[in-house]
């Protein structure tokens, strides 16, 4: 039997849900879906360019909450609810992960925020 690993949550103050939106184990930084919304969780925008810079900068900030930086980032999971939206997303996404861009998936799907149209997760490496 390996080892149990237990994860130490992330907890930014004013974050928009009470709940663990990042926890860490190990060398490990696990974040949580990330919207395009403000600090009151309303969505940013109706445009998938703004949503996307406000997601990409929340999920920002859970990384610097946990130790990390974007260029961390090993692990991108991507919920879009439109593909039409594909290639203004990723636009945003390739100016912000330019260098070294992490492994992403990407998936079409609903998403339960009225109006939200991506939301984002990610594993980062902090070690």
């Amino acid at each position: 039997m390996g080892k149990k690993v237990v994860g130490k949550p992330i907890v930014i103050n004013g974050a928009p849900v009470p709940i663990s939106q990042a926890v860490r184990a190990g060398d490990f930084l696990f974040i949580a879906g990330q919207l395009g919304v403000d600090d009151d969780f309303k969505v940013v925008g109706e445009d998938i360019e703004t949503q996307t810079r406000r997601a990409l900068a929340n999920l920002e900030a859970q990384l610097k909450a946990g130790g990390g930086e974007l260029a961390d980032v090993v692990k991108v999971n991507a919920w879009l609810v439109d593909a039409r939206d594909f290639a203004a997303y990723n636009t945003v996404y390739g100016s912000i992960f330019s260098d070294a861009p992490p492994v992403r998936t990407t998936v079409v799907s609903d998403l339960l925020i009225p109006g939200a149209r991506i939301e984002l997760d990610a594993i980062a490496f902090i070690g």
